[in-house]
């Protein structure tokens, strides 16, 4: 009978082909740790810069305070909060606590058809968002911010108006301009 020998890898064999596979793999781990703990992709609804997006619901949330903007703007406006909103303005808690959402509806002023003295919303215009994270949003007082249009956020350069104009007029009561109406 014959004998075949098959053919070992030697020991040397084994260490060099280990040493490749391990090298291949710790050269990936970043990457795989990176997209593992990526946060959730940016998506077509949420605000360049802030990622917020509009909340579900909103629109059955309590409201906070109606307003009126002059010309050109020529907007009637009421603000809505979810409940963590409610209570802080309720117990007059400022600044206001982590998870306060407030959402400001913007319509076109139009004069009533069934009574001339009164005016009523028009098309809506926007929807404004202020997110309250401390941590995610350090760098803008703790407040996140979406302006949407017809459900879309407008562009960054816009985004990167909110804040200043917030810093400038109302600093002193975090960053919020709508009072409580009584």
């Amino acid at each position: 009978m014959k004998s075949e020998k098959t053919k070992s890898p030697s020991f040397a064999t084994m260490i060099v082909l280990a040493v490749l596979l391990l090298v291949v793999v710790l050269t990936c781990v970043p990457y795989l740790v990176t997209i593992a703990f990526a946060e959730a992709p940016a998506t077509a609804d949420a605000s360049p810069i802030f990622g917020v997006t509009v909340p579900q619901g909103y629109k059955q949330w309590e409201l906070i305070a109606p307003a009126e903007e002059a010309a050109p703007l020529d907007e009637l406006r009421a603000v809505v909060g979810n409940q963590i909103a409610i209570d802080a303005y309720q117990d007059g808690k400022l600044p206001f606590p982590d998870g306060t959402i407030l959402v400001k509806r913007a319509w076109k002023r139009k004069q009533s058809p069934e009574f001339a003295s009164a005016t009523i919303p028009g098309a809506a215009t926007t929807v404004q968002v202020m997110v309250k994270d401390s941590r995610k949003y350090a760098a803008t007082g703790g407040w996140g911010f979406g302006r949407f249009v017809n459900g879309k956020p407008v562009d960054e350069a816009q985004h990167r108006t909110c804040f200043a104009c917030h810093e400038a007029r109302a600093k002193s009561r975090d960053y919020v301009f709508t009072r409580l109406a009584p």
